[in-house]
């Protein structure tokens, strides 16, 4: 019969200093492989036995939905957490029909926890929501397949050059692209030199849903 651990062994320790290093560090949290990584640890299944225990402790907090939900219980040294809704995902390549939108994937509880502080304009923080990346269009604007990314509605404005998610609703297709108006209508381009950009004709609808303010790179994509 396994002994029962009483308190925080070492690699619990481990744990919850890399948690809060990386907290620190990046303002958001880290995937179940990250910390696995950090602390030596090659089987995720084993890093979720000290996570719940961690968990069952109170000393972390967790979101199973979601792979970056991981993060120190109490204080945090960034300031103020606050959930930033997932929305759904975006597509970053060429646009795919979907039955309605890309904005319906995840559930109504899914979020990602965010600093407040990290944001460009912490005390502005109403319209935030996220969208997971679907493809590799933006990968030159550190953008990558199954990155996060945290949007701010703009009431359906954009400005030259502003990385944007558009849909285009007679194509029913929703994108993830710079944003350009032109004389002829609006060129939607991608941050990939392998990819062509996409035209979009002045008569035809575009709606911007937001503008992209931060980045999480998602460097694990297994939901555990």
């Amino acid at each position: 019969m396994a002994r029962k651990a009483k308190g925080l062994g070492e690699r619990h320790k481990k744990i919850l200093e890399f948690l809060k290093s990386y907290q620190k560090n990046e303002g958001y949290t880290p995937t179940i492989r990250e910390i696995g990584e950090a602390t030596n640890i090659s089987s995720t299944s084993v890093v979720n036995y000290y996570l719940d225990q961690l968990e069952k402790m109170g000393k972390i907090e967790r979101q199973r939905k979601i792979s970056r939900g991981v993060r120190l219980a109490g204080n945090n040294p960034l300031g103020e957490m606050f959930k930033i809704p997932l929305a759904g995902r975006i597509v970053a390549g060429e646009p795919i029909p979907v039955p309605a939108s890309d904005f319906s994937y995840f559930d109504a509880e899914s979020s990602v926890d965010i600093a407040r502080t990290l944001l460009p304009s912490p005390e502005k923080s109403d319209g935030l929501f996220a969208l997971e990346v679907d493809g590799d269009s933006m990968i030159d604007a550190m953008v990558n397949d199954g990155d996060i990314v945290i949007m701010k509605s703009t009431g359906g404005i954009a400005k030259n050059g502003e990385m944007v998610a558009v849909w285009l609703p007679e194509r029913d297709e929703t994108t993830l692209k710079y944003f350009y108006k032109e004389d002829d209508g609006y060129r939607l381009q991608p941050a990939n030199p392998t990819m062509d950009a996409i035209h979009v004709g002045k008569d035809e609808p575009l709606e911007i849903k937001g503008k992209v303010v931060m980045v999480i790179r998602q460097i694990d994509k297994t939901v555990i």
